[in-house]
């Protein structure tokens, strides 16, 4: 009993669909707000979670593709909603705004290091951040998040690299594991957070809400 008091149930969910997701074009910190598919997922999300998942708190990236897909869900089933810039996917600088294809074109020593996800290889530019300080700033965020909500259920809206450190961490995956595992819009992640364990995996990429039409992680 006094486990299941301390634990924290997390729905940790991508964005709906961008332009910029269709296009694979980088985002990062650039505000990009969802195209209409984005927020036909939005909608069908927040509808389904009314229904089966109890919700004591949504928090979300301060992003508009986040945000609104966020509010969505607020709006459907009456949680309260926070957004903070602590659920911001990783900053990658002076690449944002353009393709993997033109990158490998004009610096294809930057793709070569984000390729092999050197965990040490910021991004050029203001603000870039490098893995081992993305994945620092994610974990101390969940971990302060999760506590605050201990025992309850809560839903978290964030991005695709936010995404994918969540699951390193449930999983044990080092940063420069190669990914198998989808990342895609809207899908619903689902991990239990206690203090002695962190982070745990209970169940991934739950799309049934979307019939099958989300795009899985294609750009930042």
């Amino acid at each position: 009993m006094i486990g299941a008091m301390e634990s924290t149930r997390i729905l940790a969910i991508r964005h709906g669909e961008t332009a910029w997701n269709v296009d694979a074009r980088i985002q990062g910190h650039l505000d990009i707000p969802l195209n209409d598919t984005g927020r036909e997922q939005a909608r069908r999300l927040g509808t389904a979670l009314a229904a089966r998942e109890p919700i004591d708190a949504i928090h979300s990236s301060d992003l508009s593709r986040a945000l609104e897909t966020a509010r969505a869900v607020a709006t459907a089933t009456g949680a309260p909603l926070i957004a903070s810039a602590d659920w911001r996917e990783r900053c990658f600088g002076d690449l944002q705004g353009r393709t993997f294809a033109e990158i490998s074109v004009d610096a294809p020593e930057q793709v070569e290091r984000w390729r092999r996800r050197d965990p040490d290889w910021s991004p050029p530019g203001a603000g870039g951040e490098s893995l081992l300080q993305f994945r620092q700033r994610v974990l101390t965020a969940i971990d302060a998040l999760a506590a605050a909500h201990s025992g309850g259920t809560i839903a978290l809206f964030t991005h695709g690299g936010v995404l994918d450190v969540l699951y390193r961490a449930a999983t044990g995956l080092g940063l420069q594991d190669a990914r198998t595992w989808a990342i895609g819009n809207t899908a619903v992640n689902r991990l239990l957070w206690t203090p002695a364990s962190g982070l745990t995996l209970i169940g991934w990429a739950d799309t049934t809400h979307l019939e099958d039409e989300a795009l899985d992680e294609r750009t930042a």
